[in-house]
């Protein structure tokens, strides 16, 4: 059964906000960057220039932060019957039949999302339905854009059954800088487009993995934007 979207004012809608799994992150380097500025505040009579490049340095470096964690209020607006949407921000870096060994051992159409330092690394749920299966696999940290990071690197899996019984897996892949992946949906619990599915610490990667003959409606190097860019429809 379709979950009703509440209605959102665009001035809600273009919100943009931090995300919680950051608020550690961002306090203790906070303090830490205040620090650093206060010390090299009261040095700049001898250090001079080298001071205001220390502060110029850790204000850039914090905005960085603050960009990262940036989570934008987003409700999509389309029919979600048979719809796959775009689980993350970045570029179309693959669609092609691979052979999945992890949950389906057969062939499946995999469309993959690379997310780059800038892109937003909030992570939306792709279709709605019922999640049968989460997993996680502790692995390498090669470059995520590598095909063999899809099985070798660190992942964590979601395995959602919709309505009209497809199985679509949407795998959370770390990069060679990311070193936390975050992941919520839970067996059993229903889930729907608009839901957010986890987050991915510092560069990484996210594949789904779709039925054989699905109707892909992206192309290579596409943007996408998480959870409004409609990448396929299931036949």
């Amino acid at each position: 059964m379709a979950k009703e979207k509440p209605q959102i004012h665009n001035k809600r809608r273009n919100k943009i906000r931090l995300h919680h799994e950051g608020k550690h992150t961002l306090l203790y380097t906070g303090l830490l960057g205040a620090l650093i500025i206060g010390l090299a505040w009261l040095s700049r009579g001898t250090l001079a220039w080298g001071s205001y490049i220390i502060i110029s340095g850790v204000l850039v470096v914090y905005g960085i932060l603050l960009n990262f964690f940036r989570c934008p209020v987003r409700m999509f607006n389309g029919p979600t019957t048979k719809t796959v949407v775009a689980p993350a921000d970045g570029h179309v870096v693959v669609i092609e039949e691979v052979d999945e060994e992890e949950y389906f051992h057969d062939k499946r159409l995999m469309v993959s999302i690379f997310m780059s330092l800038t892109n937003v690394h909030a992570n939306w749920i792709p279709c709605e339905g019922t999640v049968v299966k989460v997993d996680h696999h502790n692995g390498n940290f090669m470059k995520a854009y590598l095909p063999k990071a899809s099985t070798e690197n660190e992942r964590s899996m979601v395995v959602i059954r919709t309505p009209h019984g497809d199985e679509i897996m949407a795998r959370q892949i770390a990069g060679a800088v990311a070193r936390r992946i975050v992941t919520y949906p839970k067996v059993g619990e229903e889930c729907y487009i608009d839901d957010h599915m986890g987050f991915i610490k510092f560069g990484s990667r996210v594949d789904v993995y779709l039925p054989i003959g699905t109707e892909v409606l992206v192309k290579m190097n596409q943007a996408t934007v998480g959870n409004e860019t409609v990448i396929a429809r299931l036949n």
